[in-house]
């Protein structure tokens, strides 16, 4: 099939494309870019709903015992937690559905089931005699959401030509991150008012004479859920080509790359889904007085945004060298915050508390989008090699690349949520043991600068022999 006759005949009834060539530029100028912008900006809403479930416990479970609820802090910071690591494992299938069951369709079912625990939360929290077992289920049912991270970066990696891809993934995980900031601003006002009327029951009376609607932090999401899971079903695409079996797709866990950037996204994007989930209750622990819930929303909306600029900075000075400067960055400003702390002889700064873990939220975002270029482009050229090695054309490298690049995302990005869990459950443990959040900090110091010194032994310093390699030639040829 001809290049002019594919940008024709791509895209049958059912949306599914039959010949998808992104690194085609005629292709690409004809028909390619107006379908992979369609099918990105669909993904983006889905996956920013999806992040306002995953992470809606972080603005819930504060509020659990003002409604009648007798949880300990603990437990709290279990609920905060526990979506993250049911996310983080549900990813490791998720990487690898968008080869069979097409992206389009997938992105609409993973939608959909998102409702069930919003429905459910919606009566659970009606009633104050439901034990503490039932939000643990919807916690873990919250983290599907979290999932669907793996499936909807794996599936626009698809549509976009290798060039173009740090600024795709970066505009989709970004802005879909955003539904962290998008869900903790929205919660605390659609809490405060009777909106669904008969669907959320009689407000709860609070000490200072307002109420607290709480079941409408679950309910405010269903309607959208349900939008989107339309939208998705009726104008995203299928893509033919990409097809595959997990059996065919498996081999990229024997890479070592995959573990190693594994380890970098952890550091990078489990510390935000981390502090995301744990900031609200662990500022509450150390500053009781400020009411957090009203600021909450500004770390992951600073994250959020950062995210697609470090794919964009990692677009035109490099990954690996974006991802350095990152984590050196993150190491600083983690020692900087204990300063900022309350203890023994002071009782803390809110204020610089505030502004660094708004710096840390930052470099967070910053460093996902910078590692997740990494992934693509490290996978793509070892791909590319091997199949060109062992005897295959430049079109079965390219599509093979396409196949293991979007596992390797979607595998990696599992390992990464594991810090939604990590994070607030470390700060839970300190607390309890210690009474203090210090012990857990130390243990993200020591993550932070290991993340750089592997980044640097491994990739950094291939950049600095290739370039003193190139400066070699060029003398050699000035001669």
């Amino acid at each position: 099939m001809t290049t002019s006759n594919s940008s024709s005949n791509a895209v049958n009834a059912r949306g599914v494309i039959q010949n998808w060539q992104p690194e085609d530029q005629q292709f690409w100028n004809s028909i390619g870019e107006k379908t992979a912008k369609r099918n990105l900006w669909i993904s983006i809403p889905c996956l920013l709903l999806a992040f306002c479930v995953w992470m809606l416990f972080s603005a819930v479970a504060v509020n659990l015992n003002k409604v009648g609820f007798n949880f300990s802090t603990d437990q709290l910071f279990l609920l905060t937690a526990l979506p993250s690591i049911s996310g983080a494992l549900l990813r490791i299938p998720y990487s690898f559905v968008i080869p069979i069951f097409g992206g389009r369709r997938w992105t609409a079912l993973s939608t959909a089931i998102l409702i069930l625990p919003c429905t459910w939360m919606t009566v659970a929290i009606q009633d104050t005699t439901t034990p503490f077992s039932i939000f643990v289920l919807i916690a873990l049912l919250c983290g599907f959401g979290g999932a669907n991270f793996a499936s909807s970066m794996a599936n626009i990696s698809f549509f976009y030509p290798r060039a173009m891809q740090g600024g795709a993934l970066g505009l989709n995980g970004g802005l879909g991150n955003l539904g962290v900031s998008v869900m903790q601003l929205l919660v605390p006002f659609i809490i405060s008012f009777s909106a669904f009327g008969i669907f959320a029951g009689a407000g709860t009376v609070q000490p200072q004479g307002t109420s607290l609607w709480l079941p409408n932090a679950a309910l405010i999401w269903i309607p959208f859920l349900l939008l989107f899971t339309l939208l998705a079903w009726f104008f995203m695409n299928d893509i033919a080509s990409v097809n595959g079996s997990i059996r065919q797709q498996l081999p990229v866990l024997k890479r070592g790359h995959l573990w190693i950037l594994s380890f970098l996204y952890l550091a990078s994007f489990g510390s935000f889904i981390g502090f995301s989930a744990g900031f609200a209750m662990l500022t509450n622990t150390q500053f009781p007085h400020v009411n957090i819930l009203q600021l909450a929303f500004f770390g992951p909306l600073v994250g959020a945004l950062m995210r697609p600029i470090g794919g964009w900075l990692s677009d035109k000075l490099g990954g690996i060298r974006v991802t350095m400067v990152n984590f050196a960055l993150m190491t600083l400003l983690s020692l900087l915050l204990f300063t900022t702390l309350p203890n023994e002889h002071s009782e803390g700064h809110f204020i610089a508390f505030f502004a660094v873990f708004m710096a840390l939220f930052a470099t967070a975002g910053l460093g996902s989008g910078s590692t997740f270029q990494m992934i693509a482009v490290v996978f793509r050229r070892l791909t590319i090699a091997r199949v060109i090695a062992d005897g295959g054309d430049e079109t079965a490298a390219q599509t093979t690349a396409a196949r293991d690049t979007a596992a390797a995302l979607g595998f990696i990005s599992a390992i990464g949520a594991i810090g939604g869990f990590f994070i607030p459950k470390a700060f839970g443990t300190s607390l309890a043991m210690t009474g203090s959040p210090v012990d857990a900090m130390k243990v993200f110091v020591v993550c932070y600068f290991s993340s750089l010194l592997v980044t640097w032994l491994v990739y950094g310093r291939r950049i600095n022999q290739g370039m003193a390699t190139r400066l070699s030639k060029a003398n050699n040829e000035t001669r």
